[in-house]
């Protein structure tokens, strides 16, 4: 009885040691720093708790492998946000992975931006804007809210609007870019999306959403569209098949910032309504970095406020870029005023 039982607790002690065996657990990378910046050079260790032979070890990010230098990294990566840092090695013949998750944030902290207004128009007080764009000199404008949410055509210099298209009452309209001779919407929380022919606005198509959670707003820049949902995420889509084929992440140099609402590209940039805030963010659209924030502060005060105003959520929201003009054009959710403004760095 004492020898089956002596057997018995030997086998069952060599199965609990195979099941547990995972190399990996006896390793761990050590970073030298906690806050990483784009372009540092930063440390980097294999941590080997039973000092266990091991070779060929190599790093990698993204895929891509990362050179070691004097126990160093250099991090020149052209996206920033949350990474997970691989260290790929050998133990004997078996090949090891351990992982590393850190966030790579940018180098430079965002330059201030000011304002100064060319010129003021009207605008519709039941005009709850979520998507604000240029095309052909017509202002196009998407509005929210369930039962009152439509896309239009907008005389910018006298509000009047031209034409415009309501929305089933199910669906809380979000924002549009348009983009070779189509126009592209989100919805808010319904997963779903809609093309029009920019001509005269009828829906061509549906489409839904892949990983993003929301629909917050929309710009492109001239191949692709940039998407934001709520998240520290700007999804990029393919404009034929709508699927999300990669994101970037905004970041400052001393966090990942997750407010981007309303967006327009220009020139390589995202210009992205601040959410609830009298700002805007200037993102690099390549890599995420968040190279400035524009003051929009005291612009709500020259809004004179209507029935259908309300203080928690008429806010700030819609940013549109004049091509000719070479001005941006701003407003807010039931302003009854767009701003034609230029765009300055803070002396």
């Amino acid at each position: 009885m004492g020898k089956l039982f002596t057997i018995t607790g030997a086998l069952l002690f060599f199965l609990a040691c195979g099941d547990n065996s995972d190399p990996a657990k006896n390793f761990s990378i050590q970073l030298e720093n906690k806050a990483i910046q784009q372009n540092q050079q930063l440390g980097v260790a294999l941590k080997n708790k039973k000092d266990v032979q091991i070779s060929d070890l190599h790093y990698y990010i993204d895929g891509e492998e990362m050179p070691v230098e004097n126990g160093k990294l250099t991090l020149n990566l052209p996206t920033l946000g949350n990474k997970t840092l691989i260290a790929k090695f050998k133990i004997e013949e078996q090949t090891v992975e351990v992982e590393k998750d850190f966030r790579l944030l940018s180098a430079k902290a965002p330059e201030v931006y000011t304002y100064e207004i060319v010129n003021s128009y009207p605008h519709d007080t039941g005009a709850y804007t979520q998507g604000l764009e240029f095309h052909n000199g017509t202002l196009y404008e998407s509005t929210g809210k369930k039962g009152a949410s439509t896309v239009r055509k907008v005389n910018f210099e006298t509000g009047e609007v031209i034409q415009k298209i309501e929305m089933d009452a199910s669906v809380f309209g979000e924002g549009i870019t348009i983009m070779k001779d189509k126009l592209y919407q989100l919805t808010w929380q319904s997963g779903m999306g809609y093309v029009y022919d920019i001509s005269n606005l009828e829906k061509i198509k549906n489409f839904t959403y892949g990983k993003s959670r929301e629909g917050w707003g929309l710009c492109n820049d001239g191949q692709k569209i940039y998407k934001s949902d709520g998240t520290e995420k700007i999804w990029i889509l393919d404009p034929e098949t709508l699927e999300e084929q990669a994101y970037i992440e905004t970041v400052t140099n001393k966090s990942i910032f997750n407010k981007a609402n309303e967006l327009e590209y220009v020139n390589g940039k995202i210009y992205a309504n601040v959410y609830q805030k009298e700002s805007m963010m200037i993102i690099d659209a390549t890599s995420g970095a968040i190279e400035g924030v524009i003051n929009f502060g005291g612009l709500k005060s020259k809004i004179t406020k209507g029935p259908e105003w309300d203080e928690g959520n008429s806010v700030l929201n819609g940013v549109a870029f004049h091509p000719e003009r070479e001005t941006f054009f701003i407003t807010g959710k039931n302003w009854n005023k767009l701003f034609e403004v230029k765009i300055s760095k803070k002396q």
